[in-house]
């Protein structure tokens, strides 16, 4: 009895190391390490965006750890954004009749066009791609701040977006 466990056990190691060659680990370009955030431009009226959206790219490349988030001197990429449109729209409607035609969920889409720069390269790694970020929210009682929160949460959809894109090999 105790021959055939050893063997089992034997032969369950066996196959379990020697899959079809998968390996763990990251999708990245393998001459890629590093990346930089350029300054992101806003062609939006919304205050403050460049810098939210900046914030939520660098975010995401930290989070996914597949490459190192360096300045733009010692980066072997730097990723440019600019952010082209900022659209909110009303999704659901107040049905109570005190606040009759009061919306109350909305709808924020962000999109933004992005490229990739390898430093002392003319041709872009990524030219010019778009994303599109969107995300669902509710009005609470200062439908601003609401508005500020919705439009984050949509760029960091579009920036995972952005992060998937140029982490991944291609």
């Amino acid at each position: 009895m105790r021959k055939v466990f050893l063997m089992s056990l034997f032969s369950a190691v066996v196959l379990l190391f020697s899959g079809c060659g998968y390996t763990i680990g990251n999708l990245g370009h393998p001459q890629l390490e590093s990346v930089a955030v350029a300054p992101v431009s806003n062609e939006t009226l919304f205050y403050n965006a460049s810098a939210q959206m900046r914030g939520m790219l660098t975010e995401c490349f930290t989070t996914d750890g597949t490459m190192k988030l360096v300045s733009a001197e010692r980066a072997d990429c730097i990723v440019y954004a600019k952010i082209t449109d900022v659209n909110f729209n009303s999704v659901n409607w107040s049905d109570s009749d005190e606040d009759e035609f009061m919306a109350n969920e909305w709808k924020c889409s962000v999109k933004v066009s992005y490229s990739v720069i390898l430093p002392g390269r003319a041709k872009p790694l990524v030219a010019n791609r778009k994303v599109t970020g969107s995300t669902r929210f509710t009005s609470g009682p200062d439908l601003e701040s609401a508005r500020i929160n919705g439009m984050r949460q949509a760029m960091y959809s579009a920036a995972k977006n952005i992060v998937a894109s140029v982490t991944e090999a291609w």
